[in-house]
């Protein structure tokens, strides 16, 4: 019994000890197996590099992305291949003819590096934007969207042509990319507009505006009205005689016109002098420098005369204006045509009648071409049959040009109101700088400001003004003199106090300022309010007791105002010392009892009254009231007498009216008195009130949004997100409960009711797995948030180089304050990255000692802890 026992005993012990072997054996290769996958932790992690970017100066037009093109962009039709061999002929028979003429621009490369003929590449389309219906607010916009690049070379045309959905998806081109733009969406409206390819002066090919005027400072031309001579009446009254010294008199005419001619000689010097300076340096390249712009010729649209269009400026410029200085061709979505005319005179002698053969030579030959204007001649039969047969014989020799490659043009809404490259843009004009921003990108409604400068070297303001939308205080513009400091504000109809304009120094109350009103949305009709810090004025119209303005002195305040009263503008106003109240005609009253001018001498006690002029008087009935006190010093009352009442009355006879009727007269010009008092004192209230309201406004600078902006209106913008934040706080409170780091991979092995010793191994690879993954996904996430900074740094420095010309020294300020907050945000995400290198092994390290301490797993892990 005991052997037996000891035999068990011994199998018992070498039963531990195999278990003891197995269990180092597993710990040996769970360690070399943790040891392997902290090595390839470490060797994903290595992969990921990041470089820290070098200033780049230029656009890159070769590092655009093409992989998203249609087909079209990268292949060309049988047709558009026939259309390719059309022009190479074209080119060789105008080559052999014109040997001494510039090379064509035919069929340029695009963006896929395709060559593709540039009649294709204009795609006529009409844009849903009733603003870009017309030709001028079509080419202001297409000037303030894109941004100016200049020609690779100032002499020679380019050898690309990109299509205009790219131009606009970078919003950057040359002259060529936009004229090209521009004329599709010309000939989309409806316009007879062509790309043109010449030659013009440097200030028009460098878009430099500083010599000209700012086109919102030029004002129409006013039509001068004849002035009618009256004919001399027959029995007209001899003026008298003139008994001056007509020698003294030569002499003095004399005198004057020398003081003249010194003067006009003296401004003529200046003036010659200020243009001497003001005129630029010669320009080597003049008359060489290759431009392209679009030609719109008169007939479609009501279009009544030919002109240009300059497509950086947005201007017009007549067909014979010396800013342009030659043609080598002109092309549309039809046809191209070459000038044969003589250009020695520049653009002046030009013809534009494209169906002329012998001054612009066409490539196709098609039916659609442009018709030569010919006299009206009788043609006889023979004559016409002859036309028909070689009208039959071209159509049968026609080829027409392919369909364009470009897919239409389409510009977003919120495309369309940015407008502007990161929605500003700013202008240099002579003496003049025009900045013009989005709406909505200033929190005041500011959408464009103009600056008037003395000298050209803009360093003294002269003044000042700002356009405004969407304001809800309705200002739509402001000016401010910087001379006479006075601001002026214009408002559209809709303020709540009517206001149309506001001209002051000062918002201080009882100072000079101007303030008018539309009256027709105003009870008591009041049109303008001039007042100054001791008399008001006010005028009218429209109103029904037919008076249109009153005016009236203050005297000084008293010293010390009444007890228990707080000192200011309310309770202390400024005390009327005369009032003057003027009455248009009431055709319903006889002229000598209707009051035309009425004036309440308060301090003096008197009321004055003028009435209107009866017809065929030259003189107004006028009469005087004297006011006294009801009752004398002693008690007495005092009756109305004669001497208290002055009259006048115009005419033969005089009307001899009862006291009576003079008492009572004079009770109700009293009563109006007190009415015209109160009348005043609400007027000053009301600019108080007017005052503090504008206060406000300025202070809040409130902006209209309009129901269908889904994306600016607050309300709606609110309740979204709203529920977006309480439908995020209901799953983080989910998960909150529900956390569980090894509840996912229970999940996926099916609801564990048992857990074995496999199980658990399980669980643990598991989980380590997935924590290497996302420790592997964090790295890449800070890689892509440093590539993401040092684009956004290398396209500020791309938009940089292109403005720096232009740019203030606010803006240059900006500018080197993004650089330093980017290349500071690369050098933390640099460090963050390292930093996530080290620690990754820990973490993982820190996990698997975690997960062998877990209750649920640490009973069958605890031989590999």
């Amino acid at each position: 019994m005991e052997a037996k026992e000891e035999k068990e005993q011994k199998m018992l012990e070498k039963l531990d000890e195999e278990e003891e072997e197995e269990a180092e054996e597993e710990e040996e290769r769970s360690s070399f197996n943790l040891s392997s996958e902290i090595r390839d932790l470490e060797d994903q992690l290595s992969h990921i590099q990041v470089h820290v970017p070098e200033f780049v100066y230029e656009f890159d037009w070769n590092s655009i992305d093409t992989s998203n093109l249609p087909e079209s962009y990268r292949t060309n039709s049988p047709k558009e291949l026939l259309l390719l061999q059309v022009a190479d002929n074209f080119w060789r028979q105008y080559a052999h003819l014109c040997p001494d003429r510039e090379p064509l621009l035919l069929h340029p490369v695009n963006e896929c590096n395709v060559e593709k003929f540039v009649s294709t590449t204009v795609r006529p389309t009409l844009l849903p934007y009733s603003e870009l219906y017309d030709w001028d607010s079509c080419a202001h916009f297409v000037s303030d969207y894109l941004t100016m690049e200049p020609l690779p070379s100032p002499i020679a045309p380019p050898s690309y042509l990109y299509s205009p959905t790219t131009i606009l998806r970078y919003r950057r081109g040359n002259c060529f990319d936009f004229s090209n733009l521009l004329c599709s969406l010309l000939i989309g409206a409806g316009y007879d507009a062509y790309c043109v390819n010449g030659y013009a002066t440097r200030e028009i090919c460098m878009m430099d505006e500083t010599r000209e005027p700012c086109p919102l400072l030029q004002r129409a031309e006013e039509v001068q009205v004849e002035a009618i001579k009256e004919k001399p009446k027959k029995y007209a009254v001899k003026p008298l005689r003139d008994l001056r010294s007509k020698f003294e008199l030569r002499q003095e005419a004399k005198e004057v016109a020398k003081e003249q001619e010194a003067e006009e000689k003296k401004r003529k010097e200046e003036e010659e002098k200020k243009a001497e300076e003001e005129k630029p340096k010669p320009d080597p390249l003049y008359g060489l420098r290759v431009h392209a712009w679009v030609l719109v010729l008169s007939g479609k649209r009501e279009v009544p005369e030919s002109f240009y269009i300059d497509p950086f400026t947005g201007k017009s410029y007549d067909t014979k204006d010396d800013h342009f200085l030659g043609i080598e061709s002109v092309w549309s979505h039809r046809n191209y045509w070459v000038n044969m005319q003589d250009c020695w005179n520049g653009c002046k002698d030009l013809e534009f009648d494209l169906g002329d053969p012998v001054r612009w030579e066409f490539m196709l030959l098609g039916t659609d071409k442009p018709l030569l204007s010919l006299p009206e001649i009788e043609e006889e039969e023979e004559g016409e049959d002859e036309m028909e047969d070689l009208m039959k014989e071209e159509e049968s020799k026609a080829f027409d040009m392919p369909a364009s490659w470009v897919e239409p043009i389409r510009i977003t809404p919120k495309e369309f109101e940015t407008r502007c490259p990161l929605g500003k843009k700013e202008i240099l004009y002579k003496n003049a700088k025009l900045e013009k921003w989005a709406p909505y990108l200033n929190s005041n409604g500011l959408i464009s400001r103009l600056t008037l400068f003395e000298d050209p070297d803009y360093s003294k303001v002269l003044e000042v003004k700002e356009w405004y939308e969407n304001r809800e205080d309705m200002m739509e513009r402001r000016e401010l003199n910087k001379q006479t400091e006075v601001t002026t504000e214009y408002f559209a109809p809709g303020h709540v106090q009517g206001l149309k304009v506001h001209a002051y120094k000062t918002m201080e109350p009882e100072t000079e300022r101007t303030m008018e009103f539309y009256s027709e949305t105003r009870v008591d009709g009041l049109q303008k309010r001039v007042e100054t810090p001791m008399d008001m004025a006010e005028y009218f119209e429209g109103r029904s007791d037919f008076l249109w303005y009153r005016h009236a002195e203050f005297g000084k305040r008293a010293k010390k105002p009444p007890n228990n009263t707080q000192v200011n503008t309310e309770s202390n106003a400024r005390p009327p010392v005369k009032i003057t109240e003027r009455f248009r005609r009431n055709p319903a009253k006889p002229a000598d009892e209707d009051v035309a001018e009425r004036i309440f001498l308060i301090q003096k006690e008197r009321i004055l009254l003028t009435y209107h002029y009866k017809q065929n008087y030259i003189t107004a009935s006028k009469r005087e009231f004297n006011k006294r006190s009801d009752v004398d010093t002693t008690g007495n009352k005092i009756i109305m007498t004669r001497d208290m009442c002055l009259s006048y009355q115009a005419g033969l006879t005089e009307k001899d009216e009862k006291l009576f009727h003079l008492y009572e007269m004079m009770l109700r010009l009293m009563e109006e008195e007190k009415l015209s008092r109160h009348q005043v004192w609400e007027s000053e209230m009301e600019v108080l009130d007017i005052l503090r309201i504008r206060e406000e406004e300025v202070a809040a600078s409130k902006l209209t949004v309009s129901i269908y902006d889904t994306e600016r209106n607050e309300k709606s913008r609110e309740q979204r997100e709203l529920m977006e934040r309480l439908m995020q706080e209901e799953r983080q409170r989910q998960v909150e409960q529900d956390l569980d780091y090894l509840a996912p991979f229970l999940i996926q092995m099916g609801g564990i009711e048992k857990m074995t010793k496999w199980l658990a191994l399980r669980l643990k690879e598991d989980c380590l797995n997935d924590f290497k993954h996302r420790l592997v996904d964090k790295a890449n996430l800070i890689q892509a948030r440093f590539e993401k900074e040092t684009q956004e740094l290398q396209k500020k420095q791309q938009w940089y180089q292109q403005n720096q010309l232009n740019m203030t020294l606010e803006d240059e300020d900006a500018y080197l304050s993004f650089c330093s907050d980017a290349m500071f945000r690369i050098r933390i995400l640099e460090n963050r990255l390292n930093r996530h290198k080290e620690r990754a092994p820990q973490k993982y390290v820190a996990l698997e000692e975690k997960l062998c301490k877990d209750p649920r797993l640490a009973e069958y892990l605890k031989f590999y802890a």
